[in-house]
């Protein structure tokens, strides 16, 4: 009676096995016969070839403005102050009175030494007449040797006397004139230290400072490494300038606003500061008043700026965009495309910006090809389908993306 059940059973296992065998030859066949023996095609990069130019070298420096002339005043004689006739702060002409030392004791002084002279002057005047007299009588024995002898000598005391009160008055009359002072060159004066009624001593108190403003002066710091190279770049003549003091500068402000006139280097210093390892340098710039408001100049004393050097021009120098360069463990980088279209990780010395481009010291020749656009899609010793970079398909990234920031 199970028999038969046993016997159906045992062949529907057979069945069952049977489909899942062919099933499988079917996958197998159909793995075989898939398309993945087709070549995958090289990734496709934008590429720049390398040339060579001559550009300008223009390197920045922090620089610090100084007035032209920072000019002290201070008496001449010592005294009490009567009156001051400046305005704190705004600008005096050559010659324009600033102080008055009270003047009535050095008028004192000055009329009793121009008696003085007087005096000397009539005792000399009396001692030639004398000596006039005497010596007529001495050829007549009248008088002896020693009464012409006294005489002459009278003569030469009383040139002597009238001499000294000479330079009395001289001196006199100078401290009367330097009770006034006067304003020695033009320029924008600052607060006054004393005032009316204040005792000065002679040549010690200071009372105030006119500054120049016009020209003005900006001082630079020039770090010694920065030298070594420059001169280094000369030798091997990738470098050419003119005579030192004819290089420029262009003069940019703490909020980015960059001056309208150029400044020229008027003054190098002789040795390094060892405490900075820098060495100063000195700009000269025209600053006339008036082009914000009358009675006021551009600029002051005291301000940082940033300088940036005209003069120096570099041949034969190597250019790329700064998306080109990409930076690594070891330093900067860049894909190069060799000669059988494989890209080739190059390391690079960067030297400064120039534009939206880094200036490439070392590591890359003229007719080289430069990855520029597709660094995600390649690796070091793949190929590569490089085409050449279209500019104004960088135009077009660059305003999408200054769009994207602004958003």
């Amino acid at each position: 009676m199970h028999r038969p059940i046993q016997w159906l059973t045992s062949l529907s296992s057979i069945a069952g096995c049977t489909g899942i065998g062919l099933l499988i030859l079917l996958l197998i066949g159909c793995v075989q016969n898939s398309p993945d023996d087709t070549p995958t095609p090289a990734p496709q990069v934008e590429v720049i070839t390398i040339t060579t130019q001559t550009i300008e070298d223009e390197p920045e420096f922090i620089g610090q403005t100084e007035a032209f002339r920072p000019v002290e005043i201070r008496s001449q004689v010592s005294g009490i102050i009567k009156e001051v006739y400046f305005v704190e702060g705004r600008n005096v002409k050559k010659g324009d009175k600033l102080y008055l030392i009270d003047p009535v004791p050095f008028n004192a002084i000055y009329l009793s030494s121009k008696a003085k002279v007087a005096q000397a002057q009539a005792r000399l005047n009396q001692a030639k007449q004398d000596l006039a007299r005497v010596r007529p009588l001495l050829a007549k024995q009248a008088v002896s040797k020693k009464n012409v002898d006294d005489a002459e000598a009278e003569v030469l005391a009383a040139k002597a006397a009238l001499e000294a009160a000479q330079n009395d008055l001289v001196k006199a009359k100078f401290d009367l004139d330097n009770t006034l002072i006067t304003a020695p060159v033009d320029g924008r004066i600052g607060r006054s230290h004393f005032y009316e009624g204040r005792l000065i001593s002679a040549q010690t108190t200071l009372l105030a400072t006119i500054d120049q403003l016009d020209p003005m002066y900006v001082n630079v710091s020039v770090p010694e490494s920065y030298l070594l190279r420059r001169r280094r770049e000369l030798a091997e003549h990738k470098i050419e300038r003119p005579d030192i003091f004819k290089l420029r500068g262009v003069m940019t402000f703490s909020d980015g606003s960059v001056y309208p006139e150029e400044g020229v280097l008027d003054f190098a210093d002789v040795a390094i500061r060892p405490e900075t390892g820098t060495l100063q340098g000195r700009f000269k710039f025209p600053n006339p008043e008036g082009r914000e408001s009358p009675g006021q100049s551009y600029f002051y004393p005291g301000q940082f700026v940033r300088i940036r050097l005209k003069g120096y021009i570099r041949t034969n120098a190597v250019l790329v965009p700064q998306r080109a360069v990409q930076q690594g463990p070891t330093g900067s980088f860049v894909y190069v495309i060799d000669k059988g279209g494989r890209a080739e990780l190059r390391p690079v010395q960067v030297s400064a910006w120039h534009g939206k481009e880094w200036l490439i010291e070392k590591g890359l020749q003229a007719g080289e090809r430069v990855v520029v656009e597709g660094f995600h899609r390649i690796l070091p010793g793949i190929e590569v389908n490089a085409v050449q970079h279209q500019k104004t398909q960088s135009l077009s990234n660059d305003l999408t993306e200054k769009v994207s920031e602004h958003k």
